[in-house]
């Protein structure tokens, strides 16, 4: 139980569940693969890409799973918005926050907030986190990771971590569409209905993610309360 009480624990605590229970499945020289595409994705310097507060953040006009066309001009325009792009529903990270972040959709809209959140994957995949989760916000398809590019998110697998995806069954051309091995990394963007970033949280490390209550409590500084 985390210290505020909540039986689930802080979304930390339970990504780090989550990584235990990977770490019993996946064989240490598979590990370390993961832990050294980390650290060299983190020194490439791909931090300094990703937009920060202050900036204007790139609209968008992406399918979902239904195939219409969600905007982002229009969910702004009645509050702040928070933009989530995550890997894909095979990734078990994902998932962990996705389903953290869906528990304050209530207090995010409560401020007059909204939230969508966004992935590579064609709009198929991206029903099946919608399905799963039973998620109340819009679940978009940012296929050849071209709006990801924009928030300076995207990277390329290396050959080392494409030969360990495809050795666990993982195939990232049929579920993205695509053949360019690229992810976004995962980021959270809270977006005043002016644009303007508000808050912003994106780590190369894809197991370090943000607590929900910090996207929240930017909605909350912006609304004054």
């Amino acid at each position: 139980m985390s210290e505020t009480g909540d039986p689930r624990g802080t979304l930390a605590e339970r990504l780090e569940a989550n990584t235990i229970e990977r770490r019993k499945r996946l064989a240490d020289s598979d590990w370390k693969t993961i832990d050294g595409s980390i650290r060299a994705l983190d020194a490439s310097g791909v931090r300094a890409n990703v937009l920060q507060p202050g900036r204007t953040a790139p609209d968008f006009a992406l399918p979902n799973a239904d195939g219409e066309i969600v905007r982002s001009t229009e969910l702004r325009s009645r509050g702040p918005l928070v933009v989530k792009f995550y890997r894909g529903s095979w990734c078990s990270y994902c998932n962990v926050e996705v389903r953290a972040l869906m528990e304050v959709l209530g207090e995010i809209r409560a401020l007059g907030g909204d939230m969508v959140a966004i992935t590579p994957e064609l709009p198929d995949e991206a029903a099946k986190m919608t399905a799963k989760h039973g998620l109340a916000f819009e679940v978009l398809s940012d296929v050849g990771n071209r709006v990801a590019r924009q928030y300076g998110l995207v990277w390329t697998l290396p050959d080392r971590v494409r030969d360990f995806y495809g050795r666990i069954g993982l195939d990232l051309e049929r579920s993205n569409g695509d053949d360019s091995w690229e992810l976004p990394i995962p980021g959270n963007f809270v977006v005043a209905p002016d644009g303007t970033l508000l808050d912003v949280f994106a780590d190369p490390d894809y197991r370090v993610r943000q607590e929900p209550a910090e996207v929240v409590d930017a909605i909350r500084r912006w609304a004054g309360r």
